[in-house]
């Protein structure tokens, strides 16, 4: 058996390469996407149930990378919905080459008050959504004969509680998640398929508004020390684009925590 000759990437670019995310209309996967379009990118598809309105940042974002950013609609919680969104991609753009599983919900209550649908809603899109869309990517690489990667988006809360507003069933989502993503980088790397996660902690987002709003805001910080401050979105993208890059060809069923505040999630 001939041994493979390997090169290694010195520079972490994206050059080429075609990325998809899903849930990249607004929020962390749109600063992902920002990064990704700016590290390089050819094309850049946001796979998400709604399309971007006329005065959103995505189309502002497309703006600044004419021809380059999409819009796909799909529903990461049915397979074939992925599948037919992944099939448009390789046939548009003759190939895919990453895959940010980036779509989740979050809702913070007692364990005790979380009704059957509530749960069922947060792991529909967290856990069982992720796990088909890294499936249906895994099968299109295999399928080009692409090494591909694959970066889940995990969280803090896969390491520990948010003492202020738990929320056992979205943890336990994204523990899942760190867990597929040690299993599945074992199954798959006999395919040259890489697969990692990223863990944000605290991000200014519209799902975390209210954050800075509490009355003891500035003493929480003085307690747990750290960055006295929430991350823009754009800074979890170097985690991702490291990655996604050919740089990071040795790295797999690793996660990257991403949390500057220490010990808030």
């Amino acid at each position: 058996m001939s041994k493979e000759v390997i090169t290694p990437q010195k520079k972490i670019t994206l050059e080429g390469k075609i990325i998809a995310i899903t849930g990249a209309n607004r929020g962390i996967g749109l600063g992902i996407a920002d990064c990704c379009l700016t590290n390089g990118a050819a094309r850049l598809y946001s796979l998400d149930l709604a399309s971007p309105s006329p005065d959103s940042d995505f189309t502002a974002l497309a703006k600044r990378f004419p021809g380059q950013l999409f819009a796909l609609t799909a529903d990461v919680t049915n397979e074939a919905s992925v599948t037919a969104a992944v099939d448009q991609i390789i046939q548009e753009a003759g190939a895919i080459h990453g895959m940010v599983v980036n779509a989740g919900r979050t809702l913070h209550k007692a364990a005790l008050d979380f009704t059957t649908a509530e749960i069922e809603g947060l792991w529909n899109v967290n856990l069982f959504g992720s796990f088909y869309c890294a499936r249906v990517a895994a099968r299109a690489f295999i399928k080009l004969n692409i090494k591909g990667s694959i970066v889940f988006t995990a969280s803090m809360a896969s390491y520990r509680p948010n003492k202020r507003v738990p929320s056992a069933p979205y943890g336990a989502s994204k523990a899942g998640i760190r867990n597929m993503t040690h299993t599945l980088a074992m199954e798959w790397a006999a395919h040259n398929i890489r697969v990692n996660s990223v863990s944000p902690g605290l991000v200014n987002t519209a799902m975390t508004y209210w954050v800075p709003q509490q009355p003891d805001w500035e003493k929480q910080l003085e307690y747990y020390g750290g960055m006295p401050r929430l991350a823009e979105v754009e800074e979890l993208g170097g985690a991702y684009v490291y990655l996604l890059s050919d740089a990071a060809s040795y790295t797999t069923s690793i996660d990257i925590p991403v949390n500057g505040v220490i010990g808030i999630c």
